[in-house]
């Protein structure tokens, strides 16, 4: 780590409070570049995405007629499975491993903030995992034009931005995980368990309650804007172009009533989930004992 600090050049000329979320985030990164867990998921969800735009599209084109079609909502599903996966995990075993490694109590004995040191790590995840998805649907994209489909770039790049926001909130996420808890292993296997209740039981729960209880729909689409998978998928499937009738009675009913509105609704939900994960995450650990 001294060396990585040591690389970046004349830091003492800079403000320190201000420059040294910089210098963490360069860390995170490069050590993102050696870290084979995270070019393994990015490999798999290149090789996914590629196979995808290469496999399902009909007609020779990227999405419908409407714009959105069986690869666009095929590539949505492997983003709300794969990517929330990989962002959890990759931002929930950071700050614990190197509390037992020691590592941050040593980077926390230089002239850095514990504030600085948690933006700098949540900074280099959200860029290293955004990097990884602009490589698969770069590389998806690329091989769909290849095979000569009829790639609808604008589409491919709203998706993009819409999977990083999405990377940022599970970061977020992940980072208020890894402060919550003492070890890597607890870190990771709990941030598998809340993947797992996101993305599998938040759908099924719903469908159960649904049967069960006969929710109305203004409580079901409450339930799901407090899911961000959820949020993102609403977004995803209306900003492309896409029926929310696909959603259930919760997405009729979210176009009833705020109609195109409902695109800055979840949008806001990601961005508050965001907010909120960051907040309690410097809270604890400004508080937090690293022994």
């Amino acid at each position: 780590m001294t060396n990585q600090l040591e690389r970046v050049p004349n830091l003492r000329r800079f403000n320190f409070f201000n420059y040294s979320a910089i210098v963490i985030a360069y860390k995170v990164i490069h050590e993102g570049r050696r870290d084979r867990w995270f070019w393994s998921f990015a490999g798999g969800f290149t090789l996914l995405a590629v196979a995808i735009t290469t496999t399902t599209s009909q007609n020779k084109t990227f999405g419908s007629i409407r714009g959105f079609g069986p690869t666009a909502a095929s590539l949505v599903a492997l983003v709300h499975l794969l990517i929330t996966l990989m962002a959890l995990t990759l931002g929930a075993r950071q700050l614990s491993s190197e509390r037992e490694s020691n590592t941050l109590a040593f980077l926390l004995s230089q002239p850095v903030s514990r504030s600085n040191v948690l933006w700098g790590t949540f900074i280099g995840h959200v860029a290293t995992m955004s990097a990884s998805v602009f490589l698969g649907f770069g590389a998806a994209g690329i091989f769909s034009t290849i095979r000569g489909n009829s790639t609808d770039a604008l589409l491919l790049l709203r998706l993009t931005g819409l999977t990083c926001l999405l990377v940022a909130a599970m970061v977020a996420l992940g980072v208020l995980i890894s402060t919550a808890t003492q070890k890597s292993s607890s870190a990771l296997g709990f941030s598998v368990s809340v993947w797992f209740l996101m993305v599998f039981l938040g759908d099924l729960g719903l469908m159960a309650a649904t049967v069960t209880t006969q929710l109305s729909a203004k409580t079901l689409l409450l339930l799901a804007l407090l899911n961000p998978t959820e949020a993102f998928r609403i977004t995803a499937v209306v900003s492309l172009g896409g029926s929310i009738d696909a959603l259930g009675p919760a997405g009729t009913y979210a176009i009833d009533t705020f109609g195109a509105g409902i695109i800055g609704l979840t949008l806001g939900v990601l961005i508050l989930w965001i907010a909120v994960a960051l907040g309690l995450s410097l809270m604890i650990f400004s508080r937090r004992d690293l022994a």
